[in-house]
């Protein structure tokens, strides 16, 4: 049976989406990329080609012929012509809709898996987005029954491991973090981790590292209760349940490379905890996987670029190895449901 293509987001129009999205496709043999289209303008995706084709087609079934003579487009027209670095409120439920459609095409068995490109959330609020996020206005749509899990990617380099890396808390002020903590979020992130290494990723047996919070892991509470209090017992519990997890370890030792090796994904119990190490390891290829849904969503790891859009500067590489991501997990789903 022949593999389902990927249905690409449309994005903030004002941002580098177009320039990524056509690199990515431009750079499709070098990468052996999984065929994919994006849903969104035709005159906005062909902004970024710098006059390379754009193959309109009318159903995702048509990705794959398509693929070879253009970027793939399934038409979704901008209310207003996108200008570079400068978003538009009158484009932003052009936006929303790219989403809409590539979530439905999923839920449908269209498409393999979506990769969305970033959104500026602040146009979308001043269109009446009520919304958290992006990755909440996923779950919302998909009718998930739990909050969906954040976890984050970059992938191996000869030699280099790489890393992966789950948040228990994700865009909080830091001051916030330490009142946002507790067992049963530790559990469940956790959790929806060990759930997805096998199903995802194809690891038979998972070794999560469980992050402290605080400096030497709270120094037996001499800094700080929480590895005492919130976090040692929620790894009991993860070790009652059978999942593999240590900890709490501390995070200054936990990400280099040795350390990598030792597990299959850290536990953070912060964004900058998680993010910091990950993009130091690899700041251009960071992943973005959403667990949790009923369906396979990956991103880039990074945002809209306003102040580089249209300047022909925009690095690809994190969303083509999100199409890469997307392409291996949906693989590895379907494996992994047919044992």
């Amino acid at each position: 049976m022949a593999e389902l293509p990927i249905a690409v987001t449309m994005g903030e129009p004002a941002g580098i989406s177009a320039e990524i999205t056509a690199r990515a496709w431009a750079a499709r043999g070098q990468y052996d990329l999984p065929p994919f289209f994006v849903i969104g303008d035709p005159d906005w995706a062909a902004s970024g080609l710098a006059g390379l084709p754009v193959a309109e087609i009318t159903a995702p079934r048509d990705c794959k012929a398509a693929f070879t003579q253009g970027l793939p487009v399934l038409p979704l027209n901008l209310h207003e012509p996108a200008r570079p670095g400068t978003p538009s409120v009158a484009n932003a439920a052009v936006t929303l809709q790219s989403i809409d459609r590539a979530v439905q095409l999923a839920q449908s068995g269209d498409v393999a898996a979506i990769v969305t490109n970033p959104i500026q959330k602040s146009v979308l609020y001043d269109a009446g987005f009520r919304h958290p996020g992006h990755t909440e206005y996923l779950a919302h749509l998909t009718g998930a029954k739990s909050p969906p899990t954040m976890l984050l990617s970059c992938p191996d380099e000869g030699d280099r491991p790489g890393l992966r890396v789950a948040l228990v808390t994700v865009h909080l002020p830091l001051s916030q973090v330490p009142a946002n903590l507790s067992e049963t979020g530790i559990v469940a992130t956790a959790r929806a981790v060990a759930q997805a290494l096998p199903r995802d990723f194809g690891v038979t047996e998972p070794r999560l590292a469980i992050a402290a919070l605080n400096p030497h892991s709270g120094e037996a509470g001499a800094l700080g209760h929480e590895e005492l209090s919130i976090i040692a017992p929620a790894i009991a519990r993860l070790r009652a349940e059978g999942i593999n997890a240590a900890g709490p370890l501390p995070a200054d030792t936990l990400f280099h490379a040795a350390a990598r090796r030792n597990h299959d994904c850290v536990i953070c119990m912060y964004h900058d905890q998680a993010l910091i190490p990950l993009k130091t390891i690899d700041f251009a290829r960071g992943v973005n996987i959403t667990l949790g849904l009923d369906i396979v969503r990956t991103s880039p790891d990074h945002g809209v670029a306003l102040d580089i859009a249209g300047q022909g500067r925009a690095d690809p590489q994190s969303l083509i190895t999100a199409l890469i991501a997307a392409r291996d997990i949906a693989r590895n789903r379907v494996a992994y449901d047919a044992r």
